[in-house]
């Protein structure tokens, strides 16, 4: 589904990333950990096209990022970022509705979508279809988010910092709500974050990053059991993680 093969990144003389290879397969949740500088959202923007690669390859659906025409790309894969991005002048349903009026769908097939959509991500259209943006909690607006960025019906979801903005319980919250909608809709995503319980918690794998290079790849049970690192090791001693990842995820299904 996606595929990176020795992919570097340089800015002038800078290294933003280097020799990163990694397959995610459909369904699955890749999350991407480290500190700030460490190269995830460079990672994260090459799938896309918004970040083209220095040397190395990167596959989505088995063709080549530079063979894919960039809108036709970018419209099929969903986007979600830290801070959202809605609209403030249009409502919710407009701001989900978006990208299928870009794509000329018409207004019944729209509605239906934008329904759909509110209901997966437990919003209900009757309830908030009319809101605008700033009627919105931190949670809801990024659910919204979440909505739009399904609204094409990808099989790729490209999440950087998602609930970064968020209060504890609500982020536990929509952590939780992320993992049922990601059930429900089997999309292969990558995501980004910092937050060492927030990578356990979602990630089928966790790669941890450090200075634009992978230093160590595994499931969220594997890590926890051994760390092949020293930086591994110091990464989650930082931390107390009160669950194992697998028992974890089978309580929010």
């Amino acid at each position: 589904m996606i595929r990176f093969d020795q992919v570097s990144k340089f800015y002038g003389s800078v290294p933003a990333l280097r020799d990163f290879s990694l397959e995610a397969e459909k369904g699955e949740t890749v999350v991407l950990l480290g500190l700030s500088g460490s190269g995830k959202t460079t990672t994260l923007r090459m799938v896309n096209g918004m970040v083209m690669p220095s040397s190395g390859q990167v596959m989505v659906r088995g063709c080549d990022v530079s063979d894919w025409p960039l809108i036709d790309l970018r419209r099929s894969i969903g986007y979600v970022i830290q801070e959202v991005g809605l609209f403030p002048h249009w409502t919710v349903a407009q701001n989900v509705g978006m990208l299928p009026k870009v794509v000329e769908w018409d207004s019944k097939k729209t509605r239906q979508r934008v329904e759909e959509l509110l209901e997966l991500v437990r919003l209900p259209y009757s309830d908030y279809a009319l809101r605008y943006p700033s009627e919105l909690s931190g949670g809801e607006a990024q659910r919204v988010g979440v909505a739009r960025a399904l609204a094409l019906k990808p099989d790729i979801l490209l999440m950087d910092e998602p609930f970064g903005a968020l209060d504890a319980i609500t982020r536990q919250h929509t952590q939780t709500q992320f993992l049922q909608i990601k059930e429900e809709q089997n999309v292969t995503t990558l995501f980004v974050t910092h937050d060492i319980q927030e990578a356990f918690r979602i990630g089928d794998r966790i790669v941890i990053m450090k200075e634009g290079s992978m230093v160590e790849m595994g499931t969220p049970e594997a890590l926890l059991e051994n760390q092949e690192s020293d930086y591994t090791r110091e990464l989650l001693a930082s931390v107390t993680l009160g669950f194992s990842g697998k028992k974890e995820k089978e309580r929010t299904r």
